[in-house]
């Protein structure tokens, strides 16, 4: 004959299953979330990253939603298939031959981007192609990705709604 358990003993029992159950629950609801794959970038670990992320908006424009992502110092917006997305902590520019635009944010800071088509081709004759904008002067450098399929539908000037997030980093040079 088995002797009862004690007390302490099935409330244990109980939150362990308890736990199981909520476990079990919540695990298939966490793989239906879209998290966008993103590198983290080289100084991601920069303490000033997290504020910049942290202030960036959730909504860029129509359409450009906040989207959960992968990796340290990142976010994204639009969709998973084709997201819009920044990466806070990479390389900073040196000096560059690339085109270099101040963009004035409304009633705030101007942020020097460089801005770099993924085929400058194809940008030369309109055609459809992904861009890159790397803060000028700026440490820690951010990084803002736009797929094709975005800039095809948009213009890219959802950038100066970023300029209060990016005027968190240093200012140490501009492209004039």
């Amino acid at each position: 004959m088995p002797l009862p358990m004690p007390a302490w003993r099935r409330r244990a029992v109980l939150r362990t299953s308890a736990l199981l159950g909520a476990a079990v629950t919540v695990g298939p609801l966490a793989g239906c979330a879209s998290t966008v794959p993103v590198a983290v970038a080289t100084h991601a670990t920069d303490p000033v990253c997290a504020d910049v992320v942290l202030s960036t908006p959730d909504v860029l424009g129509p359409g450009l939603h906040r989207l959960a992502t992968s990796a340290q110092a990142t976010t994204a917006w639009g969709t998973k298939r084709a997201p819009v997305v920044l990466r806070c902590g990479v390389q900073p520019p040196g000096p560059t031959t690339e085109r270099c635009e101040t963009i004035q944010t409304p009633n705030g800071p101007s942020i020097d981007w460089l801005v770099i088509p993924a085929d400058a081709a194809a940008s030369s004759t309109g055609a459809p192609t992904d861009w890159t904008f790397v803060t000028y002067g700026r440490v820690p450098a951010v990084e803002v990705h736009v797929p094709a399929e975005v800039a095809a539908q948009r213009s890219t000037s959802f950038l100066d709604a970023l300029g209060p997030a990016i005027a968190r980093t240093a200012k140490e040079r501009s492209c004039v």
